[in-house]
């Protein structure tokens, strides 16, 4: 039984319009209009090794080259796709980014370690992207597998949380994400 309030004007001779098969995907021309007309939904990672007790040991920071061919240091991160919860987000960007043999081990909850707003003029936050506004969750997630970067990733490279923070590896992180990763570490008490 349809419980569906019909349209006033709906005949059974015009024509349907059918969703679409993937509708968490978005073309590239979608994808520019909406960036330029909402703030998008992000999750990021910080992966880090933990010893027994839990205290973080090492963070990984992924290596890329930028689109002028800057190498560069990142966090994994992706988009929310519509439909998808975050966990499943955060679940499909880490494999994306560090492999499937990283075996990580998602937070019990949903709330974020941090939250970061991007920006596409600097100055606002601390955090820009040129693209768009967006809005990202941040998660510190241990990981106890080998991780073997995919997608434009070229190398994981694994650091105490000291160094990861350190003026040196901030300059090299993109949009201000050296800021975030001390946040992050804060957040789990990685910092003394």
């Amino acid at each position: 039984m349809s419980v569906r309030t019909p349209d006033p004007d709906w005949r059974d001779d015009e024509p349907q319009q059918q969703p679409p098969t993937n509708p968490g995907w978005l073309s590239d021309l979608e994808l520019a209009e909406i960036r330029g007309r909402l703030p998008l939904l992000y999750v990021e990672a910080v992966p880090v090794r933990v010893d027994g007790l839990g205290q973080v040991t090492e963070v990984g920071l992924l290596l890329r080259a930028n689109a002028v061919g800057e190498m560069t240091r990142t966090l994994v991160s992706g988009r929310v796709m519509y439909g998808e919860t975050v966990r499943d987000a955060l679940f499909r960007h880490l494999e994306k980014d560090l492999g499937p043999m990283a075996f990580p081990l998602l937070p019990a909850s949903p709330v974020p370690a941090s939250v970061a707003e991007y920006f596409p003029l600097p100055g606002i936050t601390p955090f820009t992207d040129e693209r768009q506004h967006a809005v990202s969750l941040v998660y510190v997630v241990p990981v106890t597998g080998t991780c073997e970067p995919r997608q434009d990733a070229l190398e994981v490279t694994w650091m105490p949380p000291q160094e990861a923070v350190s003026p040196a590896v901030g300059d090299e992180l993109e949009g201000g994400r050296g800021v975030l990763v001390r946040q992050a570490l804060a957040s789990v008490g990685a910092l003394r």
